[in-house]
Order: structure tokens, then sequence, then C-alpha cells
């Protein structure tokens, strides 16, 4: 996420991170990460940022949208900034693009799948087919080139979908969504590219960035 951010960043925004410890992406080890989000935040707030990301996809929706709405607001609440999760700006940015039907791309194991789609639809999406990589290691993930997302992208896809969503913010993607969207003719947003749209217009920066997918050059 963070190289990723830094490539998206239009002049005069600054990306500042602190980091929570994720070795193994399961349920129960996203549950134990959460408990340092209020450390990390209060790191964060030193640097008088604007705004802060939690910048983690199923960390953000592991238990549905009461979760997410409890974990943003404890963060907000704890250091006074304008405060969004992965999510949340998923969420936001679909809505923005006016889709209803999406297919979802995700390196997670099955488990993390079924959560990811039952938030999705608990917000009003059909999602017409979610396939992952089934990687549990968080660094293994990472590792992987954007060409893994590019054709775990074409391989869910589906003619009905409005819209292509690849999940995970330690998944590169934003090399290959400009061409996702010529190849498909479908808007493609990634967990950081939704985060990073959703984070500046918080805050009212409403600078289009080009080549990068629609969401952002658009929107």
């Amino acid at each position: 996420m963070e190289s990723e951010f830094w490539k998206l960043a239009p002049p005069g925004v600054s990306i500042h991170t602190s980091r929570i410890k994720l070795v193994e992406v399961t349920a129960e080890a996203l549950k134990e990460m959460v408990k340092e989000v209020t450390r990390a935040a209060e790191e964060l707030a030193t640097a008088e940022v604007d705004v802060i990301v939690f910048g983690c996809t199923t960390g953000s929706l592991l238990e549905g949208i009461e979760w997410e709405n409890r974990l943003r607001e404890s963060i907000e609440s704890k250091v006074g900034i304008k405060t969004v999760t992965t999510a949340q700006a998923v969420v936001e940015a679909l809505r923005k693009l006016k889709a209803k039907k999406i297919v979802v791309a995700t390196p997670y194991i099955d488990e993390l799948n079924e959560r990811e789609k039952k938030f999705l639809e608990e917000n009003g999406f059909k999602v017409l087919k979610i396939k992952g990589l089934g990687i549990i290691k968080n660094s293994e993930i990472g590792k992987q080139e954007p060409w893994v997302a590019y054709r775990l992208a074409k391989e869910v896809f589906q003619k009905e979908a409005d819209a292509v969503f690849i999940s995970c913010t330690n998944f590169r993607t934003i090399e290959i969504i400009e061409a996702l969207e010529q190849d498909l003719e479908r808007p493609v947003v990634s967990s950081n590219t939704a985060s990073f749209w959703y984070a500046l217009r918080s805050i009212g920066i409403t600078t289009k960035i080009e080549g990068y997918g629609k969401l952002l050059a658009r929107h």
C-alpha cells in the first residue's frame, strides 16, 4: 500500500505510515492486528496528518458493517482526525461508479472471501463471483507480481458485471488497472485506488489522477 500510495500522490500530498503486525492473513490474526490500531493512530497523529487510512480490506470488514463503523469511530474518537477504512472506501468507490453487480479477485483463503462477499452484499452489491489465491502468509501476498492480479481478475470476470474489484492492500495492482479496464470494458477498482481516492476526497482534494483507472481519473 505504501509504495502504491506514493505513486498515486499528486503534488503537495505526503504519505505517512505506522505499521501494525500481520504475519498470516486469517480471521484470528486480523482480530489480533486490530488491537494495535489505537497505538498506530496515535503515532500518525504526531505528524499532524489530515486524514488517517486504516489500510486493510479484510481487517476492516471482518465482522460486517458494525465492525467497520466501530473501528473507524474508535480511531476518530481517540485522535480527533478524520479516518477512513479500506472497506468503507471500496463501498463508496463502487457506488460512485454506479456499480451494482460486481466480481471480486483476492489473494485470500476461502473463509475471508466468504466474509468479504457477505460484507459487500450487506452494502447492496450483488457479488457474481469471488475467487482467491488461497495465500495465508502476508509477505507472500506482497511478493506477487502485478500480472498475477491481472490474470485472476480476468478469470473472475462475468459479462453481467458492472465493475471489477481487486481486493487486498498488499496485492500489487495499479500497474495493470488501465489495461484491465481496456480489456474488460468495465471500471476496475483495487483496495488501494479506492482507499487513496476516498482519503483525498474526504479532505477536499479533488485532483484527478491519470493512468490508474476511471475512479481516480474521472471522479
